[in-house]
């Protein structure tokens, strides 16, 4: 079992930067790619980032690349996402998800999800 709990979120006006964490407590040893997905109210859950266990790859949604970066710390057991130039429409619940096998972009692919952390970007 992964047990996931996401911190970093709050508040920011537009342009600014958060930085999200995601702490994971492994009781299953394997090889877990990670990612963040985030809903905004009335929406779909989407993808924003993803990172293989390696860290070695990356993997961005269009609205994502550029601005934000996704990393991560396996001696710590964490994955971080770094978020720059903030925009209102990126207001939403951010998720962290993993899974035992490599990173993708489907949200269906994770097994294991955190309960979210909100993001709030004001104009």
């Amino acid at each position: 079992q992964v047990h996931l709990v996401e911190s970093g979120g709050g508040l920011v006006q537009t342009g600014g930067s958060l930085s999200l964490t995601c702490a994971a407590s492994i009781g299953r040893a394997g090889s877990y790619g990670v990612a963040w997905f985030r809903q905004a109210p009335g929406k779909e859950r989407e993808f924003v980032a993803a990172i293989t266990w390696s860290g070695f790859t990356t993997y961005y949604s269009p609205s994502a690349r550029g601005r934000f970066t996704i990393s991560r710390d396996n001696d710590k057991n964490m994955v971080f996402l770094q978020m720059f130039e903030l925009k209102p429409e990126d207001t939403a619940v951010y998720y962290c998800a993993a899974q035992d096998g490599r990173a993708t972009m489907n949200l269906d692919d994770y097994e294991f999800w955190g309960q979210g952390t909100q993001v709030t970007v004001s104009s």
